[in-house]
């Protein structure tokens, strides 16, 4: 009989461990579970081109139906899963029905941490297709955006509002913007370039309730500033969607979590991939869980492998990979950056429009880099992740490059 590989979640990691089982080779049954009814979409899209209405919903569209049945994958969509059996290799559904399964992956994602100012019309968070409409659709109407959070995602939807032309201002408790996932140099010039944009920035405050209603709501901040604003965006991360896996008896702890392979560790036919994983990345001697596209793409593709392949499972360490579009920058970061990490800085955005922060975490190796418009930096510092190189020999590398005058993204 034909084995049968289950796959909890339609977002990327989903979507490319089915692509990535057929490439393998993999001739069994696939079935791909989605919560939405909506056919798998891409998220990136979600802050940026969607947003704005410069893109199509059906462009950020993963695997419509004629690609799904050309691949022999099922889709299950509008499903959401209850719980696993994992003695009876069952799935189970909400509303009884259950899937049986030899392999399960698990790609549920995370969704947006919750507003703590309450769900109402006009107070938005940005996590699926329904989120970005819903805020499309008040943003067309005008007026102040107040966006809370300055990570990734409301510096993003941030610079795509004020690209339509509203006002928008940022609030976060942070003094320095992103200084946690950089440092305070690098953080100023993200708050720089959001300034010179015309986006008003309010940093090192908090938000402490929102009065009002949809078109006219006052924010009362810890600063005792109140701000007013049509729509307001919240953005303060994401939670892993694991609560439905509570009953099931596999280890829950910020994320599934997995061996070294993306296994569970009490039950090697099932595996995790993406935001809800948590691995153990044997190069950092750590269990670690990552929030970003590239990740769940390469995760599937190591779990499509080792699924086909389970005499000879491959140990998933990447080099991790993210990229954030805000502006007029192209924000690309690879390795491990932060921390406690040194840092060497080649480069500066309004001398040269580019730059390239180098981290090190032994004070010696390079570990990291964040890089801004600078393709052929990112590129050194890649090559050099993998081959290893230190941040001085990078740095003799790339300064020769830096021109005087700002050179666009390319």
């Amino acid at each position: 009989m034909d084995t049968a590989t289950v796959i909890v979640g339609s977002s990327i990691g989903g979507v490319r461990t089915a692509q990535s089982l057929r490439l393998e080779g993999y001739e069994g049954r696939i079935v791909l579970v989605g919560e939405e009814t909506e056919l798998p979409y891409d998220k990136p899209p979600l802050s940026k081109a969607v947003l704005a209405g410069t893109a199509t919903e059906a462009s950020a569209c993963l695997l419509n139906r004629d690609q799904a049945q050309e691949l022999g994958i099922e889709l299950e969509l509008g499903h959401a899963a209850a719980g696993i059996d994992v003695a009876g290799n069952l799935l189970q559904l909400q509303g009884g029905e259950a899937l049986r399964f030899d392999n399960l992956v698990i790609a549920t994602g995370a969704f947006a941490r919750p507003s703590p100012w309450g769900h109402r019309p006009g107070i938005h968070v940005l996590r699926t297709l329904d989120d970005a409409r819903s805020l499309r659709a008040d943003l067309a109407k005008g007026g102040q955006l107040a966006v809370i959070g300055a990570g990734f995602i409301g510096a993003e939807a941030a610079a795509t509002a004020r690209g339509l032309g509203l006002e928008v201002t940022v609030i976060d408790p942070l003094p320095v913007p992103m200084s946690r996932i950089f440092n305070a140099e690098v953080g100023q010039w993200f708050g720089d370039l959001h300034r010179s944009n015309g986006v008003t920035t309010i940093f090192g405050t908090g938000v402490e309730a929102i009065d009002g209603e949809q078109g006219s709501f006052t924010l009362r901040l810890t600063n005792g500033q109140n701000l007013q604003a049509a729509t307001v965006l919240v953005g303060i991360g994401a939670v892993p969607n694991d609560a439905w896996l509570s009953s099931s008896g596999l280890l829950v702890d910020n994320g599934l979590v997995l061996d070294e392979y993306c296994r569970t560790v009490d039950a090697p036919h099932i595996y995790g991939v993406g935001d809800v994983a948590r691995w153990r990345h044997q190069k950092h001697g750590a269990d670690i869980r990552i929030e970003h596209w590239t990740n769940a793409v390469e995760q599937a593709a190591c779990v499509a492998y080792n699924i086909t392949h389970p005499e000879n499972p491959r140990a998933y360490t990447p080099v991790e990979y993210v990229w954030s579009d805000q502006h007029d920058w192209k924000i690309q970061v690879v390795g491990r950056v932060g921390g406690n990490a040194e840092h060497v800085i080649i480069g500066h955005p309004e001398v040269h429009g580019r730059f390239a922060a180098l981290y090190t975490i032994d004070g010696i190796n390079l570990s990291g880099a964040a890089i801004v418009n600078w393709p052929k930096a990112l590129l050194a510092c890649r090559r050099g992740m993998g081959t290893g190189i230190t941040v001085q020999e990078l740095r003799e590398k790339l300064e020769p490059m830096l021109d005087p005058q700002p050179l666009a993204a390319s």
